[in-house]
């Protein structure tokens, strides 16, 4: 490039009053560093967009963006989720930046790690992903199902980053592909790794909250790995299908056991335990089937309707 970048760091925020006056200071920091070095615009800034937060958060962006004009805001005119507040931050900076860095306002994912995106980036790379080096700083309940939840996506055939949630640098071409992405459920850790374009990885440690409280408990989690696999994978249906075969087969070796059961015997008793079991386990997968195909219903019922992901009540960027 003939000139320095222009880098925007983009930070989700719900009820984030506590955190954001520790992190943002640290991601000012971040960009002095980056200016200083030479490897960065002096016009780079942080984008804090706030979805539909219950507390301060709003009232606290306001008052950063007043002190210091490199802090921009945006506020969703309701609560949308993680992945629908991030797409607004990422899309209304789009056109404003050279490259973008989502980063979360909880300073778990380390900004240091901010210096060597920007230097890939500035070697050519145009998707760079943060992951994480280790889960020391997890509990061990914390490090298990999250490690079975990329593993369990990696099963269902989804395409993602294993250890990379998203934190990560995508530059303004990456960004206008991203654009192109039309489905109303959002799962930009599946959707990303399809753009294509060139990309690597920066390794971080990832450290405690700095404030607040996770905003991605275990139940959350599960949701959300349901969303990506249902929004990316047909692997739940065929295996439904594959089950069903192979009952199927199971069924014909108990009819010929029957059969010959009958011929060769005066006297058959009637199995009640074994009927009582095979009712329950048959009326459970058929529960479980019915329930993975209504997961696909319901994102084409979303899908169709084509309703706007997110509104922006207010934007700070003057």
């Amino acid at each position: 490039m003939n000139r320095h970048p222009i880098i925007a760091i983009v930070v989700p925020c719900f009820n984030e009053e506590q955190a954001l006056p520790v992190s943002v200071p640290k991601m000012l920091g971040v960009l002095d560093g980056l200016v200083a070095e030479g490897i960065a615009s002096d016009e780079s800034y942080v984008l804090l967009c706030n979805d539909g937060s219950t507390d301060n958060t709003w009232a606290v962006i306001e008052s950063m963006h007043n002190d210091d004009s490199r802090i921009k805001g945006i506020s969703l005119a309701h609560n949308r989720g993680h992945q629908n507040v991030l797409l607004a931050g990422l899309m209304t900076v789009r056109d404003r930046c050279d490259a973008a860095i989502s980063i979360d306002a909880d300073m778990q994912d380390d900004p240091a790690a901010i210096e060597a995106m920007v230097r890939k980036f500035n070697e050519g790379t145009e998707i760079v992903y943060g992951v994480r080096s280790s889960r020391d700083s997890d509990t061990w309940f914390k490090r298990t199902t999250a490690h079975a939840f990329y593993k369990f996506q990696k099963v269902m055939g989804l395409e993602t980053v294993f250890d990379h949630a998203d934190y990560r640098l995508m530059s303004n071409r990456a960004l206008n592909l991203l654009g192109e992405y039309g489905e109303s459920n959002l799962f930009l850790r599946g959707i990303i790794p399809q753009i294509g374009l060139k990309n690597d990885v920066v390794t971080y440690a990832r450290y405690e909250r700095v404030a607040g409280e996770s905003k991605y408990p275990l139940a959350k989690m599960l949701s959300f790995s349901i969303d990506g696999i249902t929004s990316f994978s047909a692997r739940p249906m065929r295996w439904i299908f594959l089950t069903g075969l192979t009952l199927l087969l199971i069924d014909i070796l108990v009819a010929i056991y029957v059969f010959v059961s009958l011929m060769v015997s005066d006297h058959i008793s009637a199995g009640w335990a074994s009927l009582m079991l095979s009712v329950w386990a048959l009326g459970s997968l058929i529960l479980m089937a019915i329930g993975i195909v209504g997961e696909y219903i319901g994102k084409i019922f979303n899908e169709v309707k084509h309703r706007p992901r997110y509104a922006v009540a207010d934007i700070l960027w003057e």
